[in-house]
């Protein structure tokens, strides 16, 4: 009741929730599609995974890509012809050949055209790295172009090719500084830490100091990619030349937070941070607060956040969603909706996020109607939904449901895009739905969505699991087929001669609908522990180790 005492509150005049969502679930006639575009404008994708934190410092200060991000408002693509330079580029195997149709473009060369041209052929380093060197006959390659094609290199794992570059920047007298940290963040990208490590202790041979910045920049490209006992190893290692402060801390915090949530390892950092004398900040008390109320810890969420207030810090919106979230997650919606009305009278500017942090845990515990009506209010603030908005309805829908949702994301212009698919596939499984799960995979061309390793690994995973073992088989080859590399998990798997006769059996009666195949699997693998049981529980001769 509350939650429809709040809602008359809200100017629902303009807008119907059940209307607004029997376009959302449902066909559309054109008159409808053009309400529902104009609710939902075109924006770029998001990241499907949840995360209550969007503007930290520690999440962005530290990351080399904002080096060289471009923004797209300070010139048109379009206007530079981009697009039908692309398109001419496209398929070119030789650098002479790129010259030319660069010379003959018509065009004149500029720093944008440069710097856009290698952002949209980022996927094919050998185009991007000869446009760069037009660029360089040409004069017109700025700082930011320079940081991008190392970038690019890197993306693709051409690190020999970029430290050629770097040594010719070098030998030009031009800062490289920019090119290391992007080559440090790229090494951790492609999981080889050590390699980032020696890069940051190289520095010094290109005339550039390896400071505070460049260390936490390591720290950070360490945590972003998962290698954050790493990178907390570092900063007790090298704490004579940089002392331990708050910053490094929150680096370390941010990746057991954000990154490798993990509220044991948070809370041991919390400590550490007590035994070294440093007194927590705002951010800290953020971080702390996210970690704990993405687990659903709500009395510590909530106890940290009159700790902060009285400790003098101002609580900003991330603290305020974290809240939301943890409290919409524990049942108690309404004081989560008496927290996004504190928000407004503070003068906070409310974002998506924040109805985002209602609605997630709302469709997670299937009270679809209340994260519908959350929905409808957040659009009746004339915020539009996010591509993660879309993904927390996706996750616990029936396929009919499903397929509806991601119509209407591509009506709307919010993909769906790989991630999502991840997210459909994962959740039909946990369904018991392999069926499904085939149909949807059918329907990714549709939505012009190409199928990475990662969805096969799922698709094949999951089809293994339920016993479809002729359909995995098939599906590897494909992948295979394709060019993706073996899986050795997948692989063995698919290659067990007994698991393979009872899984061709096992499909084909699950087809039928005459077999249970979770039931089966449960009873073979109790009699395979009975049958074992005994010999692991044997104690081992004196001398030898279990």
């Amino acid at each position: 009741m509350a939650l429809f005492t709040f809602s008359k509150k809200l100017p629902f005049s303009r807008i119907y929730p059940r209307f607004f969502f029997t376009l959302l679930f449902r066909p559309v006639s054109s008159h409808s599609l053009q309400t529902l575009s104009d609710a939902f404008p075109r924006t770029p994708l998001h990241k499907p995974r949840f995360s209550i934190l969007r503007h930290l410092s520690t999440h962005t200060l530290y990351d080399p890509f904002e080096l060289i991000r471009c923004r797209d408002d300070t010139c048109d693509p379009l206007k530079l012809g981009l697009p039908e330079l692309l398109e001419q580029l496209e398929g070119l195997s030789s650098e002479a050949e790129v010259m030319a149709v660069l010379d003959g473009f018509g065009a004149e060369p500029n720093q944008d055209l440069v710097y856009w041209a290698i952002w949209g052929l980022r996927e094919d380093w050998e185009l991007a790295y000869w446009v760069f060197n037009w660029g360089e006959k040409w004069g017109c390659n700025s700082e930011k172009t320079r940081g991008l094609v190392i970038w690019v290199l890197g993306k693709c794992n051409k690190f020999g090719v970029a430290w050629s570059l770097i040594r010719e920047f070098h030998r030009s007298s031009l800062d490289t500084r920019r090119a290391m940290l992007i080559m440090i963040d790229r090494y951790t990208a492609a999981n080889d830490p050590c390699k980032a490590i020696k890069t940051f202790h190289i520095m010094e041979k290109f005339r550039i100091s390896p400071d505070e910045e460049a260390f936490y920049t390591l720290l950070s490209a360490m945590c972003k990619h998962g290698n954050v006992e790493d990178a907390e190893e570092l900063i007790f290692q090298n704490k004579k030349l940089f002392p331990l402060e708050i910053e490094g801390f929150n680096i370390i915090l941010n990746g057991w937070s954000n990154i490798a949530p993990d509220v044991f390892e948070a809370k041991r950092i919390w400590r550490e941070m007590s035994k070294c004398c440093i007194a927590p900040n705002a951010t800290t008390y953020t971080l702390m607060i996210s970690c704990f109320s993405r687990f659903g810890n709500l009395f510590d969420s909530l106890r940290l956040y009159d700790e902060m207030k009285k400790k003098g810090w101002v609580p900003g919106l991330e603290v305020y969603n974290s809240l939301i979230y943890v409290l919409t997650r524990e049942n108690c919606l309404t004081e989560a909706l008496k927290i996004l009305e504190k928000i407004k009278e503070m003068g906070l500017q409310l974002d998506s996020a924040s109805y985002n942090c209602m609605i997630r845990p709302l469709c997670e515990a299937k009270k679809l109607e209340e994260a519908r009506t959350i929905l409808a209010a957040m659009i009746a603030e004339n915020l539009s939904p996010t591509t993660e908005t879309y993904h927390a309805f996706l996750e616990g829908d029936s396929y009919e449901e499903t397929f509806e949702v991601l119509k209407h994301m591509k009506k709307a212009g919010f993909g769906p895009n790989g991630d999502t698919f991840l997210l459909v596939l994962r959740n039909l499984f946990k369904l018991d739905q392999p069926e499904n799960a085939l149909k949807i995979w059918a329907e990714m061309t549709q939505f012009e969505v190409v199928p990475g390793s990662a969805h096969y690994k799922v698709l094949i995973g999951g089809l293994t699991k339920f016993g479809w073992l002729v359909k995995a088989r098939e599906l590897y080859a494909e992948m295979r087929s394709n060019g993706f590399l073996e899986d050795p998990k997948l692989k063995k798997l698919l290659k067990d001669p007994v698991e393979g006769n009872n899984g061709d059996q096992r499909e084909r009666g699950m087809r039928l609908g005459k077999t249970n195949v979770r039931s089966h699997h449960r009873k073979s693998s109790v009699m395979k522990w009975k049958r074992l049981g005994n010999r692991s529980r044997k104690k081992p001769p004196l001398g030898e180790t279990p």
